[in-house]
């Protein structure tokens, strides 16, 4: 290793430029007067005490011989990890320091900016708020729709006022929606029949209601814990266009789930309403729930339905209703 690359190594950890000049020196004239060192590094002699002081400390030299100003390097495996250990700690407050100090400077920075971005909705607040946004739609509403539940009186009949005002609304539920008892029936039904544009996929990221492109409601709420806590409101900003561009992308990606008001082909509604829950992603107990059968019915009439369609399982089955527009 040159001398130029040791002294970056000395320097890295921790060794300051005389004290890197000094051990330099001892590599080539120890064992040796200390004097000598002085002379081969130009250092005075205070400085020369300093720097060597400095590595004494740091485990890299000690005195050679008794009785005389002799010196030389130490094998360096010990004071190295000393070193290194006391670097690292530095580096981690460095660390924790400037983050800090970016943290601070982030609260003041956009504590002039955010007060209107976004709202913290609790509590008994939550459900009002909810009730304005969608009475406030113009457009359109985007929502994923997922357990659990906020318990709020009247929310599908506020679904079924805003379709029934020309309001575009497109919701994509998770699978867990499906299968919440009574959900199905009583609320996702109603409003596909009215009107709306449902998708299902597995689950869904957030909870999120976007109302037009002014505002969303994010909803903190999760399965381990009480459903009455808080709700974001996000106003026009980069965070409400990545929720919107998330909606966007998670629409594409769920499976139409739709009914038909009419039975096309003949099919009788308990069929078709089946294969609509089956194309939906829910389960057979679900659907046999729904459907007020047992498994052992639903299974005869699965059999039933790929016979006819000529189907030899429920893939197969899914295309060819859809091809037959049964779906």
């Amino acid at each position: 290793m040159t001398n130029a690359k040791l002294g970056e190594a000395l320097r890295l950890l921790g060794i300051g430029h005389d004290s890197a000049q000094v051990y330099l020196a001892l590599l080539e004239l120890a064992p040796a007067p200390l004097s000598a060192i002085g002379a081969a590094t130009g250092l005075s002699d205070a400085e020369l005490a300093g720097a060597y002081d400095a590595l004494v400390d740091a485990g890299l030299v000690s005195a050679a011989g008794a009785g005389e100003d002799v010196v030389a390097p130490v094998p360096p495996a010990a004071g190295l990890e000393i070193l290194a250990r006391h670097r690292e700690s530095e580096v981690e407050e460095s660390r924790i320091a400037v983050g800090g100090a970016f943290e601070s400077f982030r609260r003041r920075r956009l504590a002039a900016y955010n007060d209107h971005l976004v709202e913290v909705v609790t509590g008994e607040s939550v459900g009002p708020r909810i009730r304005q946004a969608w009475a406030s739609a113009r457009d359109q509403i985007r929502q994923f729709e997922s357990p659990p539940y906020f318990p709020l009186p009247g929310a599908t009949d506020d679904s079924l006022a805003t379709l029934a005002r020309g309001v575009t609304q497109r919701v994509v539920y998770s699978r867990e929606s499906l299968e919440y008892p009574g959900h199905l029936k009583n609320v996702i039904e109603p409003c596909i029949r009215a009107g709306e544009q449902a998708r299902v996929a597995p689950s869904v990221p957030v909870k999120l209601l976007i109302i037009d492109d002014s505002y969303a409601l994010v909803s903190l709420s999760i399965k381990e814990a009480d459903v009455h806590n808080t709700t974001l409101v996000v106003q026009p900003c980069g965070l409400l266009s990545a929720l919107i561009a998330l909606f966007e992308q998670s629409w594409q990606n769920a499976l139409p789930f739709h009914g038909r008001t009419t039975s096309p082909g003949g099919l009788p509604p308990a069929d078709r309403r089946l294969l609509w829950l089956l194309a939906g992603g829910a389960g057979d107990d679900v659907i046999a729930r729904e459907l007020d059968i047992s498994r052992r019915t639903l299974f005869r009439r699965l059999q039933i339905l790929m016979a006819r369609l000529g189907a030899e399982n429920r893939f197969q089955m899914a295309l060819q209703a859809q091809r037959n527009g049964w779906l």
